[in-house]
């Protein structure tokens, strides 16, 4: 899939998935709930054991989805994801040896920035969209704010973001919600309960696609 294609399918859904959990097995399985729940853009964090082997495991299994490496915080773990299967990468701060790799295998970035001067700096490095981060901690006013000076950079709110709040994120300007912690139940993992997954994914894409038509 070209790189333009890959940023399309993320921005048309307009929701990312994001996958934290203790183990591979449990990774598999989180991705097909949260597919079940028509949430087919999902990231696997690099701080997951077994993240690249995962990856590699979610892409066979699960070829309509869109597998992307977060948490990457340098140009080695980067090359490693790239390899391993991932179609996207995501950092939690500005990386420019991340954006420099990227650009070289010609998968989409997006690097984690706060102020508008990390902001600007990542898209002039070449970020193809910029995650805010953190934004639970910020608002969405804060998107608002932002898009009115730069309003050319596609924003990707991360960070405490749920079915509740992916709205407001979305008629702030946001491009893209990230969604972690909530989507991804802790506790239903543990007891295998993983319908309460799909049925998040669910609710966010509903909040989402709600969002955007008040927007239009």
């Amino acid at each position: 899939m070209h790189n333009t294609d890959i940023l399309k399918e993320l921005v048309d859904l307009g929701a990312l998935g994001i996958i934290r959990v203790q183990s591979s097995t449990d990774l598999v399985r989180t991705a097909e709930a949260l597919r079940e729940g028509g949430l087919s853009c999902l990231e696997i964090t690099m701080t997951t054991p077994g993240a690249l082997r995962a990856i590699e495991e979610a892409r066979g299994e699960l070829p309509d989805v869109l597998m992307g490496a977060g948490t990457v915080l340098d140009a080695p773990t980067a090359r490693q994801a790239i390899l391993a299967g991932a179609q996207f990468l995501v950092t939690p701060t500005v990386e420019l040896d991340v954006i420099e790799v990227a650009h070289r295998y010609g998968v989409p970035v997006i690097p984690g920035a706060m102020t508008p001067t990390e902001i600007l700096t990542a898209w002039e490095a070449g970020a193809d969209m910029v995650k805010v981060f953190p934004a639970s901690v910020l608002g969405p006013a804060y998107i608002k704010a932002i898009r009115g000076p730069l309003p050319q950079i596609p924003l990707a709110p991360t960070g405490g973001i749920t079915a509740d709040n992916a709205g407001e994120f979305v008629k702030a300007g946001a491009a893209l919600v990230c969604a972690g912690g909530w989507l991804v139940d802790k506790k239903a993992v543990a007891e295998g309960r993983y319908e309460v997954l799909t049925e998040n994914a669910k609710r966010l894409l509903d909040a989402v696609r709600k969002a955007r038509k008040e927007v239009d």
